[in-house]
């Protein structure tokens, strides 16, 4: 089998790698905007060679979007235009449903599988590429009835391989649950981050005094903009939701707090311990 890779960064690389390192592809292609990361990722070994969007629709077997969440609509829209009824398209984005909608009448929209892997770093670029990176995360694929069945098995075929179970949602459900999961540790991180940036002046201080925890609260803040700007605005109604329950909890503990009430500060902890019970 041969792959395009689009989008050679933390999620694409680590998928090529994947791929090779399983035995899936004799030859794994990719497709980047940016020079440095086309080298990079021959240099690392992510990719056998660089190829244009004309060369993977003749030659691939397998197109996988992993660029930022914006772009993968039009993108897959466009090659479901000029997709062989052999061809499987998938994409590995964290938002669905602008995705869902936009090919739902496509005639080829059979060729495409919905996924998102649940893994991730604050890290960016092909050098952030991790090998066995999705071993026991859960993947999600989101509208499985709307694809055709090879194309979804060969795609259960490969994260299966990879060790990653896998998960069946609507593209709605798979958006609101990743907003609660997954997009409010990113905002609160950044937001955190801004917090200690503009009342902490001394940067020597923040270096100094910062502990294990205040570091890993803040690490996801480190995660590239350009990818995450794009998933709050594509989610945007979940994200909102997500964060006023979030602001309700905050304000909550702040009354607690004004009022000296040790009681149910304690009471509100212990029960934010249960999350124990459940990410074990």
């Amino acid at each position: 089998m041969k792959a395009t890779i689009i989008g050679l960064g933390l999620i694409g690389g680590s998928f090529a790698l994947s791929l090779k390192d399983k035995g899936f592809c004799h030859e794994v292609m990719g497709i980047t905007r940016s020079e440095r990361s086309a080298q990079k990722a021959l240099e690392l070994g992510l990719v056998d060679r660089i190829v244009t969007m004309d060369e993977a629709l003749q030659q691939s077997d397998l197109i996988v979007l992993a660029t930022p969440v914006d772009t993968i609509p039009l993108m897959a829209t466009k090659i479901l235009n000029r997709i062989r009824p052999t061809q499987i398209l998938m994409d590995m984005g964290s938002t669905k449903q602008e995705l869902c909608e936009a090919t739902m009448m496509h005639p080829n929209r059979g060729r495409l599988v919905a996924t998102h892997p649940m893994w991730g770093t604050e890290n960016s670029g092909p050098e952030a590429a991790e090998r066995d990176a999705f071993k026991g995360r859960t993947v999600v694929i989101c509208e499985r009835e709307r694809s055709d069945r090879d194309a979804v098995e060969k795609v259960e075929e490969i994260y299966r391989a990879l060790g990653m179970p896998i998960r069946y949602m609507s593209a709605e459900e798979q958006d609101m649950h990743c907003a609660y999961v997954s997009h409010i540790s990113h905002i609160t991180s950044f937001a955190l981050a801004l917090t200690v940036l503009e009342k902490e002046r001394e940067e020597e201080h923040i270096f100094d005094l910062a502990g294990g925890g205040f570091e890993s609260t803040v690490r996801l803040a480190k995660s590239l903009p350009q990818t995450w700007a794009p998933i709050f605005l594509e989610n945007k109604y979940n994200v909102l939701d997500v964060l006023r329950e979030h602001i309700h909890q905050l304000q909550i503990l702040r009354r607690m707090i004004e009022r000296d009430d040790r009681e149910g500060l304690v009471e509100a902890m212990q029960k934010a311990n249960k999350i124990r019970d459940i990410l074990q």
